[in-house]
């Protein structure tokens, strides 16, 4: 692994380079300067996903979701603690696949909710259906 880590802005999708010793010292982007951790799973649409995936040197947990899924809204806040707990060192996003069908067509979603983790822009690991947070965790850090 080198010195520094790529990591795309959640607010601007700007890249930056983040040495490594200073990934866990709450690192802002360089070009909004807000910050590049918030504790919450980043919204993902078309034009943010492949660059999220595919810059992003840390690696990128996906939450397939729709707003009418039962098991989708109850998952939801084991997701934003998971991501209080595995950032700055794994990028939580979520995917509306309602809003964007061609992602969960893209990724051959067939049941929701589905985390995804990819690795330098590939999917490495896949878990359909809901969990709680230590679950969420202990997924990602088995894969």
């Amino acid at each position: 692994m080198s010195d520094s880590l790529h990591l795309v802005c959640p607010h601007c999708q700007a890249i930056n380079r983040v040495p490594v010793a200073r990934l866990d010292q709450q690192p802002n982007c360089g070009q909004c300067h807000q910050p590049l951790f918030t504790g919450h799973p980043v919204e993902l649409t078309a034009p943010t996903f492949g660059r999220q995936l595919e810059r992003n040197d840390i690696p990128v947990l996906v939450d397939f979701w729709a707003p009418w899924c039962g098991p989708c809204q109850m998952m939801a806040p084991a997701f934003v603690q998971a991501a209080g707990i595995l950032e700055p060192h794994v990028r939580l996003t979520k995917v509306n696949t309602e809003a964007e069908p061609a992602l969960g067509a893209q990724y051959h979603i067939r049941s929701i909710p589905t985390l995804a983790l990819f690795r330098n822009g590939r999917e490495v690991a896949r878990q359909s259906g809901g969990m709680t947070a230590q679950d969420i965790v202990r997924w990602v850090h088995s894969r």
